[in-house]
This record gives structure tokens, sequence and C-alpha cells, in this order.
């Protein structure tokens, strides 16, 4: 393959590009559907009219945020044919099996009802319409269920086994692989994070209002509906966080050691609550880790083991490997791995010759190395290691602005049930300035979640250099462009055209 480094660079750069991208968009969509439910549940209740035009106006800024993400969403689905060719030939039978059952079933049911929610007002009965709501908020959860389940997999791959003759992973256990404990703990900890963006949403744009002395009532029965739900929803959020946290400890050591930057292992570890870390810091040398820390103790260890004296491995034990608790070392695995790959390539060119003596020979030694098999195309143990200052800054970026959240959502809704809101200017503004912090804090959580499992396309499994399309470097690089400025323009257009209707306001009946 022509320049495989750069190829490779190119082709997460874009997918990256496109993917954050996307997820500007998606969490909006799973939190407001269910706020716009919420809210029509309210009008069909009371039959009061105002409630239909306060859903109404929630809903149409939902149907253009709703548009756009689908654009993006698509062009993601395609890449993994045109960018990851490789990677869909390895591992395509388990991971297509979600993503075709996303599209069969919750795309088609959320994209069906979407137009009678959105068109179908006085043309269908009050009820009928409102599940046609409550149907696409479900639908629009159950696709990223689907979605989840496909990358909890990428992240700790189960329910399969390798096929040496077709060189192709192939599910054995469906099952297995739905109810993956990293695939609901990620679609539990993903979709509530999404209902805190959507909640910040609302009560942003209403503060807005109250600031300018505009639709207030509208402004402030909206900030008790999504005040109410976000609260609830970022408690639950932290829950599915130490869940999430506690999955990566048993599965992704190295992430969880980049998270915090834990360099030497330890038992009884802290959290580091706030730190900088030492930018001179290597793996394997003495420095420190840190110019500046303040931990809170034992923190880490019951996060990641639910143990307050449970030994935390570092980067180094996991590079170097650590004999007294049975740790391997990744050069030790890379030998293994590249025992496997030879044997693998010896049994191929035996069923090849028709020996079959021989063949059986190199599938036993295949076989007694084939966990090892993704290390076999590594070639430096520090390899396995990931980018740690963007892992620990992004995970601590996520987690900060994530209880700032839960404060913000309990203060503007004990001030809305006093009545208190609109005499307290700086909690509106605080909340107004607290939506790009959600942005970013939603941005940061698939930056960890990514970041730190490199170098693997599938964890242990399948390095992201082996993983690439057989294509040339170019071409991906135009298409990086290319997407840059259109999903730009895209993003720019929903700014401008959600601002020009939150401007515009909720119309009255």
């Amino acid at each position: 393959m022509e320049n495989i480094d750069v190829l490779t660079d190119w082709s997460r750069a874009q997918f990256a590009l496109t993917a954050l991208y996307h997820w500007l968009f998606v969490p909006l969509t799973l939190g407001l559907t269910f706020i716009v439910a919420i809210m029509e549940t309210i009008y069909v209740k009371t039959g009061d009219i105002w409630w239909k035009n306060t859903t109404k106006f929630w809903m149409g800024l939902l149907a253009i945020n709703f548009a756009i993400g689908l654009a993006t969403g698509i062009i993601m689905e395609f890449e993994f044919g045109t960018n990851w060719s490789n990677y869909s030939w390895i591992v395509g039978d388990i991971f297509g099996a979600p993503l075709a059952i996303e599209g069969i079933m919750a795309f088609f049911l959320e994209s069906t009802f979407f137009a009678v929610m959105f068109f179908g007002w006085d043309k269908v009965s009050k009820k009928m319409h409102l599940l046609s709501t409550w149907l696409v908020a479900v639908g629009s959860n159950l696709s990223a269920l689907w979605i989840l389940v496909a990358n909890g997999w990428m992240q700790n791959p189960v329910g399969m086994k390798f096929n040496p003759d077709t060189a192709r992973n192939e599910m054995v256990d469906f099952w297995e692989v739905l109810f993956n404990p990293n695939a609901y703990s990620k679609f539990l900890h993903t979709v509530s994070s999404g209902y805190v963006l959507a909640s910040l949403f609302v009560i942003a744009v209403s503060s807005w209002y109250i600031l300018k002395r505009r639709e207030i009532k509208f402004a402030k029965r909206s900030i008790v509906v999504a005040a109410s739900f976000g609260l609830i929803t970022s408690l639950f959020m932290l829950a599915t966080g130490d869940e999430s946290a506690h999955r990566v400890a048993l599965n992704q050591p190295m992430k969880l050691a980049a998270m915090e930057g834990i360099y030497k292992g330890r038992d009884h570890a802290g959290i580091v609550a706030v730190g900088i870390l030492n930018p001179e810091k290597e793996v394997g040398d003495d420095k420190d880790t840190f110019l500046f820390e303040v931990e809170i103790p034992y923190a880490l260890s019951f996060l990641g083991y639910h143990k307050i004296d449970a030994y935390v491995p570092g980067i180094d034990d996991l590079v170097y490997g650590n004999e007294k608790l049975g740790i391997m070392s990744a050069s030790e695995k890379i030998e293994r791995g590249k025992e496997a790959v030879a044997a693998l390539s010896a049994y191929k060119e035996a069923k090849k010759a028709g020996n079959e003596e021989l063949a059986q020979d190199a599938l036993n030694r295949f076989e007694a190395n084939s966990a090892y098999l993704g290390y076999g195309y590594l070639n430096d143990p520090k390899e396995v290691v990931p980018n740690v200052p963007i892992t620990f800054y992004a995970f601590h970026i996520m987690v900060g602005f994530g209880s700032w959240f839960i404060a913000l959502f309990f203060i503007i809704l004990y001030f809305a049930m006093t009545n208190d809101l609109d005499k307290k200017r700086w909690i509106l503004w605080a909340a107004v300035i607290s939506l790009p912090l959600g942005y970013i804090a939603q941005e940061a959580g698939w930056i960890v979640a990514e970041v730190g499992r490199q170098p693997w396309a599938i964890q242990d499994m399948l390095p992201v250099g082996m993983a690439t399309s057989n294509m040339a470097s170019t071409n991906v690089i135009i298409t990086f462009w290319m997407f840059a400025i259109l999903f730009t323009a895209l993003l720019i257009a929903e700014v401008k055209i959600m601002a020009k209707q939150i401007s515009i306001g909720p119309k009255e009946h």
C-alpha cells in the first residue's frame, strides 16, 4: 500500500472530522425529541392551546437540526467502505449487523413518523399525533442504540470467531454482541449526555428571551420542563459515567491510564481533579507526570474497580509488563502476534499446496497465539500508548463541564419554581454561556472514547494502519478538504436558520 502512514493519518483525520461534525447535531436530536414529546403530552392532557404553540416552536428547531444531522451521518457510514475497506472486510459480518438493523428498524421508524409529527397537525387526531412524536423520540434513540452497539463492540470485541480460511471475523453469538456490557454502558451514557445537551439548549434559548424581556411566559414554562428533564438525566448521566469508567478499567486499561495520566501503576489511586501534565514526560522515564495537580484520594481505584484499594495499572506497567501482577509486556504481545501472523501465512500456503499435515501444524500455532494477532502488525511497544495529553485533558473537560451542568439545572429549577428567575440575570447569562460548553463536553467525550483507544480500530485485534483501504492518499486529502468545507457550510446554515427562527420567536395562536 502506498505510503501507509500518510494514508492512515489522513483517513483517521477525515473520519474524525466527519464524526465530530456529525456529533454536533445528533445529541440535540436525541434529547429534544423527548422534550418536545413531554410538552405535547402536557398539551394533550390539558387541552391548553398555549402548550401546542410551545411544542410547535421547539419542534421547528428540531426539524432543522434533524435534517442537517442526517446528511453528515450518511457520509460517515459510506466512509467505512471508501476509507476503511480492510476493516469492513475483516469485521463486516459483525459490525454490519447492528448498522443494518439500525437502518431497517430505527431509521425507518423515526423517518416515517417524523413526517406525521411535523406535517400532521390538524390532519390526524391529537392522540395519533402524540404517538407519532413519541415514536420519533424512541426511533432516534433506537438508532443510537444500534450504532453504539457497533461502537461498543469495537471497544470490547465479543461474540465472534476468526476464520483463518477467509481472514475474517464471523459472528457466533448475536446476543453476546447486543448485550456486550461496553455497548449498553456506552449507549446509556451517550444518550443521557444528549438529553443534557438538549436541556441546555432549551434553557439557553429561553434564558435569552427572558434577558431580552420577550416571551416571558413561554420561556419560564420551557425552562421548567427542560431543567426538570435535565436535572434527572444529568444525575443518570453521572451514574452511567461511573459504569463506563468501570468497563474501561476492565477492558481498556491503557485508555484509563491515559485518561488520568498514570504512568506508574499504584493501588489506592486517586483521581486528578485539576492538573497540568508535564510536556517532557515520556514512557519509561522518571520525570514527574504533572507540573501541578489536585487529587481526590482513592477515587480512581473505586471508580475503575469499585474497591478503594484496587491496583490501577499505569502506562509503564502495560508497556513493559508487570510480572508480579501478571501483566504481559507489549513487546511479548508483539512477538506472539508476529508468530500468529507468520503461522496464518504458513497455513494459507500449506492449504494452497494441499499439505494438510503442515496446514494443521500452522493452524495449531496460529490458534495458540491468535489472541495477539493484532499486535503482530505493530513494531514498537510504545505504539500501544494513545496520545496521553489529548485523552487526559478531554476527559477532564468532559467531567468538569458535566459537574457544572448538574449544578446549573438545580439552580435554574430552584429559581424557576420560586418565580425569581427573571430577577437573577447572572444565572440567565450563565445558562446562555453554558450551551457552547455543552457542545465542547460532547465532543470531548468522543475524543476520550476514540483517541484513548488508539492505535486500535478494534481493541487489541486490528490496528488502524491495517484497517485502511488500498487507495492513493491524495484521494483522501482532497475529500477531507471537500468535506471540511461542506460540513462547515452546513453548520453555518443551521446556526443562521436557527438564529432566525429564535429571533422570530414562538407564534401566537
